[in-house]
Formats: structure tokens, C-alpha cells, sequence
């Protein structure tokens, strides 16, 4: 039987003569909430009810019945301390059940049914239905299950026992022990994310890393071709003007444009020489020039021979320019 104190005290806070303004409105659920509160503490003596105000995750305030005690959930660890809460729409809404936290003994982490508030969240209360569901009822059920997963630190708290045969377990602990097993893999699963999330991190760094190298490459290689086209233009421009000159006087042919022209003496004839070996190595640049855009030669192979034509001109500049030298001085 229920402490005379805890059953005086209870029908005094749900009396129509009180004043306390609880939370709770109807008659009939009052005496629901008495036949469940009194069930529990007659089961548990170590429970004692009181009412005080509580204060839901919206900011809602309401004036609600509590009992506090302590589960012994075993003979070799300490007793639990807890609030069960009588919802404002008890009994169907579930209770709130509170752990009572000590910093000198902390909630272990990722507890299959304790987050780290010390908010009980058991299957039981998730799948809480009235008339089925009872305070005492859910009291045993916390019991076993807090029995078999500890939720402070202790030698103890990580072992779940497995002696017992799946024929011989009520529905509802089969259900714990999944909803338990599922914890823990979701916490393993989470883990193991957490570490891919982190090298795709690092792997989305290095990408955008070269990604600014490959765009940096791409905006010298547009200069470099706005720079090829530039020269491709003069040298066209050089070129038409030349055939202009060419028909003016009468010449039509390369051959007929050798005779006028005749060198004076050994030097003029090398400059003469090495002048036409630069005009040639421009006009073969400009037949590659139209070759890459016309797609029949790459770029690999396009940059490959401007640069091995853009060398033999240099050579052959550089002939003329020290020869004219030489005639300088001479």
C-alpha cells in the first residue's frame, strides 16, 4: 500500500477545494491521474509526489504532478535518480521522465535511451497508449531496462545481458533490445560518416585548389592564343600588302620576283639570304596558324613547332643583324 502520507497529499492537490491552479482540468482524468499515481508509489515506496511548475521545449509553463525516487535497477550498482512528470494531458500523453544529474557522475555517452539532458526516451513512452499503459507498469519496464544498460559510468554499465532466451522475452523487451542494437549502430554508422564527411573535406580543398590552377592555365593559354591571332593579323596585313606591291609592278610569280632584286656583294647576298629564311618561317607560321583553327593539327603539336620555327628565325635575325654590323664597321 501507498505511503498514507503520499495518498493524503495526492488527493489534496487533485481536490475540487484545491487551489493551486494544476494543469490538469477534468474531473475524470484526475482520477485517472490518482489510480495510476497511487499504483506507482504502492509499487514503489521510494517515490514522493510533489507539483511544481514545468517548463516545456516551446517555453510553455504549466503546474504539473511529479513523483521523485530512485530505481534500484540492480544489487551491484547504485539506485537511479529520477522525475516522472504527469503530463498536462495524462494519461494520454506519456509521462516525462527527467535522470537526475550529478556532475560527479555523468550520463554515459550515446546511451541507447538517455540523451544527454537526462531525458528518458524508451519505447515504452514512444509507443505510450492508453488504457494499455500505466505508470507502474512503465516503472518495471524502466527498471529492466536501465538494469541491463546502466546509464552512469560503471564497471557494469556497458554490459547487456544475453542470458535470457528470445522465447522467454515480453514483446516489449524484444522491442528494447532492437530499439538498443539499432542505437548502437546508428552510433557506429554515425562515426564512421563523421570520417567520410572529413576526407571528402579535405578531398573538396584540394579540387578547388586545382581547380584555380586549371583556370589559371586556361586564361594564359586564351592570352597566349589573342596574342598568336594579333601576330596572324599583321603578318596578313604585311602579306596582302606585299601582293599589292607585287601586282602594281607587274610580277606574278616568285620566280619573277628573284630577278629585280640581286645582291651586290657576299654580304648583301647573306642578308638577302637570311632575310628570306625569316619571311619563310612567317609563312609557315601563318599556314599553322590556319591549321589549328581548322583543326588539323593539335595543340601539342602546334606549340611544338612554333617554337622550333621561332628559334631558327631568331637564328636567322640574329645573322642579320650581325652582319649589318660587320658592314658598319667596315
Amino acid at each position: 500500500m501507498a505511503p498514507p502520507s503520499s495518498i493524503q497529499f495526492v488527493d489534496a492537490v487533485l481536490s475540487y477545494n484545491n487551489h493551486s491552479a494544476l494543469s490538469y482540468t477534468d474531473p475524470d482524468q484526475k482520477l485517472l491521474i490518482r489510480d495510476h499515481l497511487l499504483s506507482l508509489l504502492q509499487e514503489f515506496p521510494c517515490f514522493k509526489p510533489s507539483t511544481d511548475t514545468f517548463i516545456h521545449n516551446d517555453g510553455t509553463t504549466v503546474n504539473l504532478l511529479n513523483a521523485s525516487g530512485s530505481l534500484q535497477v540492480s544489487h551491484s550498482s547504485r539506485p537511479v535518480p529520477l522525475t516522472i512528470w504527469l503530463h498536462q494531458n495524462y494519461p494520454f500523453s506519456a509521462p516525462i521522465v527527467l535522470l537526475s544529474l550529478d556532475p560527479s557522475n555523468p550520463i554515459l555517452p550515446h546511451h541507447p535511451f538517455v540523451d544527454s539532458s537526462g531525458t528518458i526516451i524508451s519505447p515504452y513512452l514512444e509507443t505510450w497508449c492508453y488504457p494499455r499503459s500505466s505508470l507502474s507498469e512503465f516503472a518495471h519496464n524502466l527498471t529492466l531496462l536501465l538494469c541491463r544498460h546502466y546509464p552512469f559510468f560503471s564497471p557494469t554499465s556497458s554490459i547487456f545481458s544475453s542470458g535470457t532466451h528470445p522465447s522467454f522475452m515480453s514483446k516489449m523487451e524484444a522491442l528494447d533490445r532492437l530499439v538498443a542494437t539499432l542505437h548502437q549502430d546508428m552510433a557506429a554508422l554515425q562515426t564512421r560518416m563523421e570520417g567520410e564527411i572529413e576526407g571528402l573535406s579535405v578531398l573538396q580543398v584540394e579540387m578547388v585548389k586545382r581547380s584555380d590552377t586549371t583556370t589559371c592555365v586556361l586564361l594564359g593559354l586564351e592570352h597566349e592564343s589573342m596574342r598568336l591571332k594579333t601576330i596572324v593579323r599583321e603578318t596578313t596585313e604585311k602579306a596582302d600588302f606585299l601582293l599589292n606591291w607585287l601586282r602594281a609592278n607587274d610580277l606574278n610569280s616568285v620566280h619573277e620576283v628573284e630577278e629585280p632584286f640581286e645582291a651586290a656583294d657576299e654580304m648583301s647576298k647573306l642578308v638577302l639570304c637570311h632575310s628570306a629564311e625569316d619571311l619563310s618561317i612567317d609563312d609557315v607560321m601563318y599556314a599553322l596558324d590556319k591549321a589549328l583553327e581548322e583543326g588539323v593539327v593539335t595543340f601539342r603539336e602546334y606549340t611544338k613547332q612554333v617554337r622550333n620555327l621561332a628559334r631558327e628565325q631568331f637564328f636567322h635575325r640574329a645573322k642579320v643583324i650581325k652582319i649589318k654590323e660587320l658592314r658598319h664597321y667596315t
